[in-house]
C-alpha cells in the first residue's frame, strides 16, 4: 500500500521496509559504537599522560596501581627464568618476541618486567640471547598489561622449559604459576621498562589500540552509509504524484 507524504507517494513493501530498517539500525549502532571507542581511546591517551606526573615506589605489599602509572623499584633480575611472548609484530611488520623477565623487589616480592621487543632470528629453533645481569639496580617503568590477541581461540599451549620459554599470549596466572618465583606483587601485571633504562630492547610504549581520530573516521563512514541507504530507499520507492503525465 502506497504511503503519501505531501505530494509524494511511496510504495514501501513491508519486507523491503523491514530489511532497510534493520540495516539502518545496524549501521547507526556501528557508528555509535565507534564513537564510544573514540572516547575510550582518548581516555587511554589521557591516562598515559597522567601516569608520568608522579613516580611511585612498588614492593610486595603495594596495592594495585592504575594503568600507565610510572613506578620504580630496587632489586635485581632473574636471568635464568625468562619468557618470550611470540607472534608480536613491530611497527615495520617484522615478527619477534617480547622479553618478559622476573624482577626481585628489594625486601621481598616479585614483579614481571617487559624489557621490549626482539626480532626472530634466522630460525625459530634458535632463541635470541636475552641474558641480563643480576646485579642490584633501580628499575623504572610504567604499569602495563600483557599483550592479548584480538580473538583468543581455545587454550594456549602449556608453558614448558627450556628457558627462555616461548609462549603465545600467555595469561598472567599461567606465567606466575609456571615461574619458580612466589610472592608476586599486586602493583602491576607487568612493568613496561622505560626507554632510557639499560638492558632493554625495542620499546615504544604508548596508549594501545587505534587513535581516537581513526575511530571517528570509522564512525563517519558508518553514519555515511546509513544516510546513503536512507536516500537510496527514498529515491527507489518514490512515485510520481497522481495525475502527473509522463514525458
Amino acid at each position: 500500500m502506497p504511503i503519501t507524504i505531501g505530494s509524494q507517494s511511496f510504495a514501501a513493501r513491508v519486507f523491503t521496509a523491514g530489511v532497510t530498517s534493520a540495516l539502518l539500525l545496524a549501521l547507526l549502532s556501528l557508528g555509535r559504537w565507534q564513537l564510544r571507542r573514540a572516547h575510550d581511546a582518548q581516555a587511554e591517551i589521557d591516562r598515559f599522560k597522567a601516569g608520568a606526573e608522579s613516580t611511585l615506589q612498588i614492593g610486595a605489599a603495594t596495592a594495585r596501581l592504575p594503568g600507565f602509572q610510572h613506578v620504580e623499584a630496587r632489586g635485581h633480575y632473574d636471568t635464568e627464568h625468562q619468557v618470550l611472548i611470540d607472534n608480536i609484530v613491530d611497527a615495520g611488520g617484522r615478527a619477534g618476541y617480547l622479553v618478559i623477565t622476573p624482577f626481585a623487589v628489594e625486601g621481598d616480592g616479585w614483579v614481571l618486567v617487559n624489557r621490549g621487543w626482539v626480532p626472530i632470528g634466522a630460525s625459530r629453533s634458535q632463541r635470541p640471547a636475552v641474558g641480563v645481569s643480576e646485579q642490584p639496580r633501580t628499575l623504572r617503568g610504567r604499569v602495563g598489561r600483557l599483550p592479548s590477541p584480538g580473538l583468543r581461540m581455545g587454550h594456549p599451549a602449556p608453558l614448558a622449559p627450556p628457558f627462555p620459554a616461548v609462549a603465545t599470549f600467555p595469561l598472567l596466572p599461567d606465567l606466575q604459576h609456571f615461574l619458580p618465583e612466589s610472592s608476586w606483587s599486586d602493583a602491576a601485571d607487568v612493568v613496561l621498562l622505560d626507554a632510557d633504562q639499560p638492558d632493554g630492547y625495542v620499546r615504544a610504549w604508548g596508549a594501545t589500540g587505534l587513535s581516537p581520530m581513526r575511530h571517528l573516521a570509522y564512525a563517519v563512514q558508518w553514519f555515511g552509509l546509513a544516510l546513503t541507504l536512507a536516500v537510496i530507499y527514498v529515491v527507489t520507492f518514490r512515485r510520481r504524484p497522481r495525475g502527473t503525465a509522463s514525458a
